[in-house]
């Protein structure tokens, strides 16, 4: 044996796992990744190669070694870029539920009686169950790609009904019902898979929440096929069991209802004949057209408007009023602007007041740029139109008259003695409802004043 004067010390650490190897599905292999770290010190210039060797101990022993030389000498403790200098090693099969043993150590060896420089780990696969392991080829055959959907439930207290999908690798079953200890099993045989099955196995003990073990016969792995295992849960009820329970109860309370919501209606409609008759239906009342005239010297925006809101909202009046519509008297004439109205509206007012007060000419306009200072007063106009209607003889139940303050009608304006006269706001009720009231007309009264 050839002796040493320096040897390079044991691996810095050691890892295993699995992977998936690239080949098709139908030689789908799993491998180990085994990877490892140089330690950083001085001896990992003397390092020449590091040895991987695996024993397997399950169903079959297995025992494999490789040597991985590295293909120049070290300079440095660690990688230029930083951090360990790490390897790994893919090419170790893994089989399904086995131990393996792996150790690994670093060559030139240990002189005689000197420390090996060397590292070993642990791996246990996983079974054929595994999201991985289920593909390999022992997998498959042994049943892992088979999905039974196992439902059992209890029927009575002597039998359970077992449910599950049969697999085309085989047609020999065993159920096992098991609850600590063994109360029932039986064996099936099904000669076109894959179907539904269905079997009732007696038992001997309390089965519900028991385990049910599924375990097949396939040709492919004999009697050590995968098993599988489901719970045992109450049979649900039928519908002829649920309806004869529970039939009784549902007609009862579906006559309570039904008696409940005839009382509810009957009571709602005695309540709303009540209300009916407490309180008529009150019919909105058709708007009214109203024009209404003023002399000038009427403050505009303390008196007209005022009236005209007071119209609108509490008489339900749809107000023409000349300052509204000057661009349509200059286009038809202030004449036949009026006569025009008279025929169009429902009313005509006369809206009147013998007191000016000095503040009213302040803010109603008295003054230059006023409403009223450069447009035609349409009062005496309308005046003499109803003069015409008065020498006529025609109904004058069109014309009101409306004043804010108690005072007599001028002389020359008498002949509106005729027409129905109300104080605001004394007669408001009274006045909204003659608005509505025709008024016979009153003859040839006052005549002559229409003249003066």
């Amino acid at each position: 044996m050839v002796r040493h004067t320096l040897t390079p010390g044991d691996l810095r650490d050691l890892q295993v796992e699995p992977v998936k190897s690239s080949a098709a599905m139908e030689d789908y292999s799993i491998l180990m990744n085994v990877s490892w770290r140089l330690r950083a010190d001085a001896s990992i210039r003397l390092l020449k190669a590091t040895k991987i060797c695996v024993t397997g101990k399950g169903d079959h022993q297995s025992y494999s070694c490789v040597r991985c030389n590295y293909t120049e000498a070290f300079q440095t403790q660690s990688r230029p870029s930083g951090g360990r200098w790490t390897f790994s090693y893919i090419g170790f099969p893994v089989e399904p539920s086995t131990l393996y043993f792996i150790g690994a150590h670093n060559i030139p060896n240990a002189n005689m009686n000197e420390d090996p420089p060397s590292m070993s780990v642990n791996f246990t696969s996983a079974g054929c169950l595994d999201h991985i392991m289920k593909y390999k080829k022992k997998c498959i055959e042994a049943g892992s790609l088979w999905d039974p959907d196992i439902t059992a439930c209890k029927k009575n207290e002597t039998t359970v009904e077992v449910n599950f999908t049969t697999s085309p690798l085989g047609n020999k079953y065993m159920a096992l019902i098991q609850n600590n200890i063994v109360i029932g099993f039986s064996y099936m045989l099904e000669n076109q898979p894959p179907t539904r099955a269905s079997v009732v196995i007696p038992v001997t003990g309390e089965s519900e929440g028991a385990v049910v073990q599924l375990t097949p016969y396939f040709h492919t792995c004999g009697n050590d096929c995968i098993r599988r295992k489901g719970t045992v849960v109450l049979c649900p009820q039928t519908g002829r069991s649920i309806l004869g329970g529970w039939l009784p109860l549902f007609l009862s309370a579906l006559l309570v209802a039904t008696w409940v919501l005839v009382v509810v209606i009957y009571l709602m409609w005695k309540h709303e004949r009540t209300k009916k008759a407490s309180f008529p239906t009150t019919t909105l009342l058709p708007l009214i057209k109203v024009l209404v005239v003023y002399p000038s010297e009427i403050c505009f925006h303390h008196t007209v408007c005022y009236f005209t809101e007071f119209l609108q909202n509490h008489c339900r009046s749809e107000v023409i009023l000349e300052e509204w519509q000057k661009k349509k008297i200059a286009e038809m004439g202030p004449v036949q602007w009026l006569t025009t109205q008279k025929k169009a509206v429902d009313k005509v007012i006369f809206l009147l007041s013998n007191d000016v007060s000095s503040s009213c000419d302040n803010t109603c306009g008295q003054r230059e740029g006023s409403p009223h200072e450069s447009s035609q007063d349409l009062f005496p106009l309308a005046f003499n139109l109803f003069c015409s209607d008065l020498r006529s003889q025609t109904p004058l139940d069109k014309y009101m008259v409306v004043y804010f303050r108690d005072a007599d009608i001028k002389d020359e304006y008498s002949a509106l003695s005729v027409c129905p006269k109300y104080h605001l706001m004394r007669d408001a009720a009274a006045f909204c409802t003659e608005l509505r009231v025709k008024q016979p007309g009153s003859g040839g009264k006052r005549l002559t004043a229409c003249f003066l």
